[in-house]
């Protein structure tokens, strides 16, 4: 069946354009009553079966097309079916239209093994419709029964045409008849307002004679017109009603139809569901009243709950219906308040709907929550409509409801359905079908406005498919008919006759071939092709096409699944707990969908719940296979067809004590369990102390096995004393225990978080030690020192007893209360002691006199003894101070306590004298001070001299040089004192006898070729530094060190000046002895009278005082130690101004331009011609104007000159220095000619640059070493630009991340990536370009190789490992 399409599209998925006069949405689905009323009471009919079922609403289906096919699908139905039929009734009501908008054609009624069916299609225009039954038989006793008839009836409503109301009754025969449709004579009708949409059929048996006829009311209530989203909080359709008992009153029945608001009402299949509610309790003391308005008008409804023992505000719901919660719809239309009079404790709850609409009416219901209880109130709003005049204004009733607001684009039907009349006159029947096929796609819903179609969006979808215009078929002379529809498990049989019986046939479904099996069956009769299928599933509901040759026909197949009836019903159940419950029921279908439920809600069947679910074949099963009290209620089996329905009632069995609760005397802190035994097992129950509800907790463990029942204490406590009870859940019996603690006397010194019980108190503060102590009864205490009882009279030490614990009092603590307290204790139930130490402590007393052991420049080292009272408590640490002699303030030296009786003060200055004390800390405080050291200064001695170096040798000297000390200090520097001593010896001999203040000196008198260590000592008050010693020995031997030229930096180039400018060059060097030094220009000897040269020892100076040209040249410096030889060459180069340039001459005077040419200047100043400025001047003012400067080509053409005039042209010359002193002038003048003078542009012919690849530079035979790039290097020339390709031995390297090619201006590279032996072979770079190609080659071989591993590891070819390997051990061999 094909899928319904969503609102806004078409059955494509494309958006569906709609005319701007149509409604913009399907009109929604009324609500349909059907009220049967009994006979009168002085002729009764009798009345078989039980009370009236609610009737159940059954999902749409297509209708049955009859078996030519020829009937189109029709627009979804509602089928509305009693719940029960009677099996032995066999009939069916067939009917056939020609379209699904044509008016009915009469129908046959024929008995079968079929409900009965009936269907009805709309005319047009309202029809009241009524089918009269031929003459009476004789009379005979009828029964009559709504719910359950003899024959079930199956009403088959379709949506009719237009949107006006249509009341059809048709009495059942009991014959077979021709029915004709005739104006009804009398036909019953109330309440018919506007239905958009629904057209109801109702079938009854026929009465008996004598009595009267029973009214069968159709009550057709129209749904409102689409609503805003404020207008949604309270649309709904109202509750039904349940039916009433009294057999004499109407009976009624409420259909709830889908609605398009968004208040919808409860499902029919949920009205006998019951509702999950707390109990009700009494929360409101105001209770919302029902009322009555106008559409438009305004009402509020109030609620109010006394908030007297409430601890919070309650919640509250307002529902539409039984299930809409209003809180969601507030709005424009809708508003809730809520407020508090704190005065009379009330809560005033309050719902106002503003501007009501006629959809609005229905039932409301308030519901107030709080904790565990629950209060409900339903009220019924009635919305009456305002009274309006007969006469309907059509364009008004069309315009569309609150233009430009919220609600613009809503069509409002009602003005206009509401006063229409329905005809008696039946519509000329009309094709619809054809006259959309004829008409545009922007009318089709003009016409389906016209003809009443509801269904547009269905209308449109069947249309696509049967829209396309019919053309001559040359293979089919009948084709498959639009649809057909069969029931599950039946067979249907698709046929088409073939013009051609010789052409190729096949059939699809879904677009799949279809192949010959039993369940799909191909025939052929003469000319016609039949497929059967035969046990039609859910599955062959699809779209299936037959293909003859080019042309192919479709068609669509609707499987009909047949309700699930209940063949045989639940059975009631009683029993008793912890038995096995079996719920059994028999359907018509095997595999069938059912639903348990237990007062109406599903009953859970997770892998977790109590219920198990179990079906095989037809029966169903639900099991409990351990029953309680809480199963008692209504099971029932819900199917598509029906409801069974049985009643569970499951009580207690008689409770057996089999073990009572017995009475014990526990000791405190011990665990307490307490057991008894009752019958039946799994009966749960509640523990009770003291008549208060015992809970388990981490403490408390209630424990439940079969019968046994457990109370567990782990450590019992004396609130655990008392009266016990075990009342099992369900019964008045109850079992009793008393439950006795007793604890012996203790003493609890772990409170106290004293180290080893001991209490320490500083000298002269009060003590008092608390401590608590337990027993049952109170026990009796004793404090004691040693032999003496301390008693609770003393006055300055005492003991005192209470309660839960005793405590001993020292009001002023002495050095004497220091021991050990002793405390008894003595019960009925035992004895205990426990000790208490004491500990009076006090400041200790000062240390001893500190004694200064070292001194420095800024420090000193200080020592100290311990005191020798330490104040009973240990000494934690010390505090040094020190003052200036001549001072009296004492400075704090650490902040941070000294453990030690060292230290070291720092930072004094040096040359003033100081003094030291120190104090001792403990716990309880800072000792007095020590007596304080005596006096000392400050003195440092320098830090060692620095940087000692080696400065000369011979072979009896060694002069050494070094720097001052770092640190010098107040003391000053003296002298340096320096040290030798032969090496190998500890001999040291002091050179100097007087100190030195240089810090140079020569050692003399050595022995040559002798090994010396020398070290230097820096001198002053303090005394001598630590030594700075040569890390080396020095051999005494003059040393030869070969000459070096250091050339600066600058020097190294073309060393630049001007004419007249000073040149002065410094050029050091090294050697040993004094190099000799030598200069040459161009070959010869520096002439001194030119230049001025002087050398030093490390340098040597090349001077000129005014340079000149011929000063230009590259100078040869010689440096000479012995046989060592080192030079340099430095390149002097004296600039001047250049020459004019030579030769300037007119080439060609054109138009408006000259062309000049020159040549470069004859004498170019030493420096190279950097450009050129050329100049013009007019003949009659010869001023000149510069025209371009820094030129650097040899011809111009100056533009732009004025016509008439004639000009002369001169050049500069310019270099580095700058322009030439003169110019060049031209010898003639050029004249602008004004007129007649055209230049003739030379002929050129283009060179011809193209040629074939040639290498430049050819690829060399390279060395890599493995595991570093390698780089392989060639230059190609070409026009146009080659293509270069690179090859491994002839094969192309192509997308190989190994290697990476590079091709810049021509050079060729390529690189390989930390090549391996592997990479090794001949190498070529072929270049290629339209003229021919080139090709050269090299040989690389790859040093350092790999192991088996590695190359494994790198994923090189097994063969090539192979290969490789060896080729190593060939190339091995020979090297051995």
């Amino acid at each position: 069946m094909p899928e319904p399409t969503k609102k806004d599209e078409t059955p494509n998925g494309e958006k569906e354009s709609v005319a701007t006069d149509s409604s913009e949405a399907p009109m929604p689905t009324p609500e349909i009553s059907l009220e049967v009323s009994p006979p009168p009471p002085e002729q009764p009919v009798e009345t078989e079966g039980k009370d009236p079922q609610p009737i159940e609403v059954i999902k749409p289906v297509q209708p049955e097309p009859v078996e030519n096919g020829s009937k189109e699908p029709e627009p979804e139905a509602v089928v509305v079916r009693a719940k029960e039929q009677v099996e032995s009734v066999n009939s069916e009501v067939k009917e056939e239209a020609q379209s699904p908008c044509s008016p009915p054609l009469p129908a046959t009624v024929k008995e079968e093994a079929e409900p009965v069916v009936t269907e009805v299609n709309q005319p047009p225009e309202p029809v009241v419709t009524v089918v009269t039954p031929p003459p009476p038989p004789p009379p005979e006793r009828v029964v009559t029964d709504v719910t359950q008839p003899p024959e079930p009836v199956v009403t088959v409503v379709t949506p009719p045409p237009h949107p006006e109301p249509v009341v059809t009754e048709v009495t059942q025969l009991p014959e077979p008849v021709v029915t004709v449709v005739t104006p009804p004579p009398q036909p019953v009708v109330t309440e018919v307002t506007q239905p958009p949409e629904p057209v109801v059929t109702l079938v009854t048996p026929p009465p008996p004679p004598p009595p009267p006829e029973p009214v069968v009311t159709v009550q057709v209530t129209p749904p409102p017109p689409p609503a805003d989203k404020d207008d949604d909080a309270t649309t709904n359709t109202p509750s039904p009603p349940p039916p009433p008992e009294d057999a004499n009153t109407a009976k009624k029945l409420s259909i709830e139809l889908p609605m398009w608001s968004l208040g919808e009402g409860q499902a029919p299949e949920d009205l006998d569901k019951p509702v999950d509610t707390p109990p009700l309790s009494s929360l409101l003391i105001e209770r919302p009243q029902g009322g009555s308005i106008t559409v438009g008008g305004d009402i509020s409804f109030v609620a109010k709950v006394e908030a007297q023992d409430l601890l919070r505000k309650p919640t509250i719901k307002w529902f539409k219906g039984k299930w809409m919660d209003l809180a969601s719809k507030t709005g424009k239309h809708l508003q809730l308040k809520e407020t508090f009079d704190r005065r009379t404790k009330i809560h005033t709850f309050e719902m106002h709907i503003i501007k009501a609409k006629d959809n609005y009416a229905g039932n409301y219901r308030c519901e107030v929550t709080y904790k565990d209880k629950f209060d409900s109130c339903s009220f019924d709003l009635e919305v009456k409509e305002l009274e309006q005049s007969q006469s309907v204004d059509i364009r008004s009733a069309f315009k569309r409801s609150s233009e430009g607001h919220e609600d613009a684009g809503d069509l409002d039907f009602s003005g206009l359905l509401k006063h229409r009349e329905p005809k008696q006159d039946e519509t000329p029947e009309v094709d619809v079908w054809e006259i959309l096929k004829s008409a545009r796609p922007d009318q089709y819903e003009k016409i389906a406005f016209e003809y009443g179609i509801t269904d547009l969006r269905g209308l449109l979808k069947r249309l696509k498919k049967t829209k396309k215009e019919e053309k001559k078929s040359e293979a089919f002379a009948k084709k498959l008919d639009p649809a057909y529809q069969a029931d599950k498990g039946g067979k249907i049989r698709l046929m088409v006759d073939l013009a051609d019986p010789t052409v190729e046939l096949k059939w699809y479904k879904n677009g799949q071939e279809i192949r010959p099996t039993p369940k799909f069956i191909f025939e052929q009769k003469g000319t016609q092709r039949i497929l059967v299928i035969n046990n039609c599933g859910l599955n062959d509901d699809a779209a299936y096409s037959v293909a003859a040759g080019e042309e192919k026909c479709t068609t669509e197949l609707f499987v009909k699944e047949l309700p699930v009836k209940i063949t045989k019903e639940i059975e009631a159940v009683k029993t008793t707990v912890n038995e096995r419950i079996e719920l059994e029921c028999e359907v018509s279908e095997e595999g069938a969908q059912v639903k348990w439920c237990k007062n109406g809600v599903e009953v859970p069947t997770g892998p977790r719940s109590r219920y198990r679910v179990k079906s095989e074949g037809l029966k169903h099963w639900l099991i409990i296979d351990d029953a309680s009290k809480e199963d008692t209620g209504t099971f029932s089996l819900m199917a598509s067809g029906g409801t069974s329905e049985a009643k569970v009632q499951v009580e207690l069995k008689p409770l057996k004590i089999i073990q009572d609760l017995q009475d014990m005397t526990v000791l405190l802190g011990q665990p307490l369990k307490m057991h008894c035994e009752i019958f039946p097992g799994n009966v749960p129950g509640r523990w009770y102390r003291n008549g208060q509800l015992i809970q388990s907790n981490d403490r408390i463990n209630i424990l439940q096995r079969a019968k046994n029942h457990r109370l567990e204490i782990v450590n019992s406590t004396i609130h655990d004393a008392g009266d016990y009870t075990f009342v099992p859940e369900g019964y008045s019996q109850s079992l009793c225990a008393k439950i006795h603690i007793v604890d012996p006397p203790r003493v609890h010194l772990e409170s106290l978080n004293f180290p080893d019980n001991t209490v320490t108190i500083v000298a002269g503060n009060k003590l008092r030690v608390e401590i608590p102590i337990s027993g049952e009864p109170a026990p009796r205490v004793v404090w004691m020192k040693g032999e003496r009882v301390i008693l609770d009279s003393g006055h300055r030490v005492r003991a005192e007893t209470f309660s839960d614990h005793t405590s001993l009092t020292i009001d002023i603590a002495e050095k004497e209360d220091t021991g050990n307290y002793k405390i008894v204790l003595q019960n009925e139930a035992g004895e205990a002691g426990a000790s208490v130490k004491v500990k009076v402590v006090d400041i200790p007393d000062p240390p001893e006199v500190p004694l200064v052991t070292e001194v420095g420049g800024d420090w000193c080292s200080m020592t100290w003894e311990p005191p020798i009272y330490d104040g009973g408590s240990p000494i934690l640490g010390y505090f040094i101070e020190r003052k200036k002699k001549q001072s009296s303030r004492w400075m704090r030296l650490n902040f941070d306590l000294n453990k030690e009786t060292t230290f070291e003060p720092k930072k004094m200055i040096e040359g003033v004298p100081y003094e030291v004390r120190v104090f001792a800390v403990n716990a309880i405080g800072v000792s007095k001070p020590s007596e304080p050291s005596k006096a000392f200064v400050p003195l440092a001695v320098t830090s060692e001299p620095t940087m000692l170096v080696v400065d000369d040798v011979t072979d009896t000297t060694v002069t050494m040089k070094w720097r001052p000390p770092d640190t010098i200090g107040a003391a000053g520097l003296d002298g340096y004192l320096v040290e030798y001593c032969i090496e190998g010896t500890d001999d040291w001999r002091v050179t100097n006898k007087e100190l030195t203040e240089k810090t140079k000196y020569t050692i003399t008198g050595l022995p040559p070729e002798a090994k010396i260590l020398v070290r230097v000592r820096a001198i002053n008050a303090a005394g001598a530094s630590t030594p700075r010693t040569l890390q080396h020995s020095i051999l005494v031997k003059e040393v030869i060190e070969p000459p070096k030229i250091r050339i600066p930096r600058h020097l190294k180039q073309t060393y630049t000046r001007k004419v007249g400018e000073a040149v002065n060059l410094v050029i050091p060097f090294m050697g040993k002895p004094r190099p000799k030094v030598s200069w040459l220009k161009e070959g010869e000897t520096v002439d001194p009278t030119q230049v001025t040269i002087r050398n030093t020892d490390c340098d040597s100076i090349i001077f000129i005082r005014k340079a000149e040209r011929k000063h230009s040249g590259k100078y040869d410096m010689k440096v000479e130690v012995e046989n060592h030889v080192d030079t340099a060459i430095v390149d002097i180069q004296i600039v001047d101004l250049p020459g004019p340039p030579q030769c300037v001459k007119i080439d060609e005077v054109w138009g408006g331009n000259v062309a000049l040419d020159w040549t470069p200047p004859k004498d170019n100043g030493n420096a190279a011609i950097t450009g050129y400025t050329i100049q013009k001047a007019d003949k009659k003012t010869m001023e000149w104007y510069t025209c371009i400067e820094h030129y650097h080509r040899t011809c111009i053409t100056i533009t732009e000159l004025v016509v008439g005039n004639e000009y002369y042209f001169r050049i500069y010359s310019e270099n580095m220095v700058g322009l030439s002193e003169g110019a060049t002038q031209t010898k003639d003048s050029a004249l602008i000619v004004k007129e007649g003078m055209q230049l003739k542009n030379p002929e050129y012919i283009d060179h011809d640059f193209k040629e074939p690849p040639k290498f430049t530079q050819p690829l060399i035979n390279t060395f890599a070493i493995a595991g570093y790039n390698a780089t392989l290097n060639c230059s190609v020339r070409a026009n146009p630009r080659p293509k270069v390709i690179w090859m491994k031995n002839k094969i192309a390297i192509i997308d190989d991340p190994r290697y990476r090619m590079f091709s810049n201006q021509g050079v060729c590279t390529l690189e390989i990536r930390k090549p391996s032996p592997y990479d090794g072979g001949m190498y070529s770079c072929k270049a290629i370009n339209d003229l021919g190609d080139a090709l050269v080659e090299c040989k690389l071989e790859v040093k350092g190789g790999f192991t088996f591993s590695e190359l494994m590891q790198r994923g090189v070819p097994l063969h090539l490992i192979d290969k490789y390997m060896s080729e190593t051990k060939a190339v091995e061999q020979p090297e051995k």
